[in-house]
């Protein structure tokens, strides 16, 4: 949740600032600002709204400053309104800060300055930092030492950046919430994510919670948890800046989608060998003694661990899918024969962060599937299994869950063959086949659907259906709640099965049931059927030549492969749905109302 950006060096500042800005707009969308540096104070523009309504401001302003820090919101504390975007000041507007994540002790702090005379303006928890910080310059610290005790008074999750008026340094400190230095000569760059400054440099420095860092136009000085000068390893990116552009779309979200054909191929490179029917994904962990998995994680990352926890029943494996906030009331206690699997396309999701370190203070074996490197969940858990789907703009994910259920479908098998009770699956081979095909029928989907007529087909109906069984209800799960976080329009994802247990009394004639069906199983047309006998028009999602096909009312054909290939067709051909939906009834795709891509608060 929100976007951080930070500049220091020679050149001006504005422009790579409403650049990161607009590049983390998938991050919080309701507010946006900037502060900078002047040389002789500081100058603060915010306003409600998104980065394009303040730029408008800006793009009148001339600065030749050099140092400065933005913000783009997703609101927690108050309503997103120009008092309560970032950067917030000290109430003599000598410091301004920017803030991601949740103050938890925000109104004792709040409420001991202000018997102090320090005065509020906004409803956030974000306004004590500044004033934490003039509190202490008030008393005599030098600027370094105002924001470290500063921010040794908070409780909570954030990163925060801050300028001092009168001070040529940028503050920063991480604690639960990510920040990413970018190193480019004669600059350096603070954002909650790599797209902010990719277009300027590659080379980054990941920061660990606990640090707090003085950045300057010639240096950066990092201390760590422990106060002592640390040093952490500086990488490059393997992201190239066109892939954090839209190109020939008109959406990041229609672009992803039609990029999975590439980050499916980058998913699976190297990681099985056809003419051995071998799955090779060099772990590090010895998993010879799991007895059962656990696999946690929150929204579509969550349905891709259904789909993965689904595969290792099939193969023996004992395996429960776990929705990251609930760990802690529903997952019981792991043992040290538990495999923890942290699905997280970010990698810093808070809940499921809070359950990767339950699992390990546990004794689990923990493992991370995530899409960035050396975000939290690489670092913290035992072991990284990176999904390679590159980078992802649109807050509905898409190209990252098609790369989660292969990855994981990877695992399941590797799984499969290491533990004492595991099997992978007989048709093993007919699937490693399949896969090395995979993105080739991707393009065939992309290239055939017929989603965009079926979408102006059943707009504006009362409700949508989404109906599947096995692997199946986690593909309708997913194609819910795609359909309703883009179009804002009621869906539902369940087993088939279960459509007679209650849902059924919902069904008219103006309740579309889209049917994934690719096994050979009557029961899911049985239950489409249930549906249509009580006027519900039902959309099949199958090969053409099943057994659905008869009942359907409609059609979105995929290619016969493996079933497993099958269902991740038929998870393509639900995206084109929502996406041309959303289209239809012009919504921000891009942008859904009241959400963000990283969800890192709790």
């Amino acid at each position: 949740m929100c976007g951080i950006i930070a500049h220091a060096g020679d050149r001006e500042a504005l422009d790579p600032l409403v650049t990161g800005l607009e590049k983390l707009e998938y991050r919080g969308y309701d507010s946006a600002g900037i502060a900078v540096k002047n040389g002789h104070g500081l100058d603060v523009w915010k306003c409600s709204g998104q980065v394009s309504d303040l730029k408008r401001t800006i793009n009148t302003v001339d600065s030749s400053a050099t140092l400065g820090i933005g913000h783009t919101r997703w609101s927690t504390h108050g309503p997103p309104t120009d008092e309560n975007a970032h950067p917030h000041t000290d109430h003599s507007d000598r410091v301004a800060a920017v803030h991601n994540g949740i103050i938890e002790n925000y109104e004792t702090l709040k409420e001991k300055l202000s018997e102090d005379g320090y005065e509020f303006t906004s409803d956030t928890d974000t306004e004590v930092i500044p004033n934490l910080i003039r509190y202490y310059l008030d008393h005599g610290n030098e600027p370094l030492a105002a924001f470290e005790h500063a921010v040794s008074d908070l409780d909570g999750s954030y990163a925060i950046a801050t300028v001092i008026e009168g001070n040529d340094s940028i503050f920063a400190a991480r604690q639960g919430s990510p920040l990413v230095l970018g190193l480019e000569e004669n600059s350096y760059y603070l954002a909650s994510d790599v797209p902010a400054f990719l277009s300027q440099t590659d080379t980054v420095l990941y920061l660990e919670d606990g640090d707090v860092l003085e950045v300057r136009s010639d240096g950066v000085e990092i201390i760590d948890e422990e106060g002592q000068l640390a040093q952490r390893e500086v990488e490059q990116v393997d992201w190239q800046p066109g892939e954090t552009e839209k190109a020939q779309f008109d959406h990041y979200m229609l672009k992803e989608i039609h990029s999975q054909p590439e980050s499916l191929q980058k998913t699976l490179e190297g990681r099985f060998d056809r003419e051995k029917d071998e799955i090779d994904l060099d772990l590090g962990l010895d998993l010879s003694g799991i007895d059962s998995v656990q696999l946690v994680a929150c929204g579509t990352s969550y349905h891709a661990a259904m789909f993965g926890a689904s595969l290792l029943n099939q193969c023996g494996v004992p395996a429960r899918s776990i929705r990251a906030s609930e760990y802690d009331v529903s997952a019981g206690t792991p043992s040290e024969r538990t495999l923890f699997i942290a699905v997280t396309q970010s990698g810093e999701t808070a809940d499921t962060l809070t359950a990767l370190s339950s699992a390990k203070e546990a004794g689990a074996s923990t493992l991370a599937v995530t899409n960035v490197v050396q975000s939290t969940a690489a670092r913290e858990a035992d072991e990284p299994l990176y999904i390679r789907a590159g980078p992802e703009i649109g807050v509905a994910a898409t190209k990252t869950f098609s790369s989660q259920a292969v990855t994981l479908t990877l695992l399941s098998q590797f799984l499969a063959e290491v533990t004492d009770d595991g099997s992978p699956l007989d048709t093993l081979p007919e699937l490693v086949s399949d896969l090395s095909e995979l993105s080739n029928a991707v393009e065939q989907v992309l290239q055939t659907s017929d989603a965009e007529r079926l979408s102006r087909e059943y707009l504006n109906e009362r409700a949508y259906f989404f109906i599947g069984r096995g692997l199946g209800c986690s593909v309708a799960k997913e194609g819910a709640l795609k359909f309703k976080e883009v179009t804002y329009e009621h869906a539902e994802g369940f087993a088939s099965g279960e459509l007679k247990h209650g849902p059924l009394a919902l069904v008219t004639e103006r309740t579309p049931v889209f049917t994934i069906c690719v096994d050979g199983s009557r029961k899911t047309v049985t239950n489409a059927e249930e549906a249509k006998t009580r006027g519900a028009p039902i959309v099949a999602v199958s090969p053409p030549d099943h057994g659905i096909v008869d009942t359907a009312d409609e059609h979105l054909y995929v290619p016969e492969m493996h079933p497993i290939c099958t269902y991740l067709l038929a998870n393509v051909q639900l995206q084109l749905l929502s996406y041309y939906s959303a289209t239809e009834l012009d919504r921000a795709i891009d942008k859904p109302r009241n959400l963000a891509k990283s969800v890192t608060v709790e």
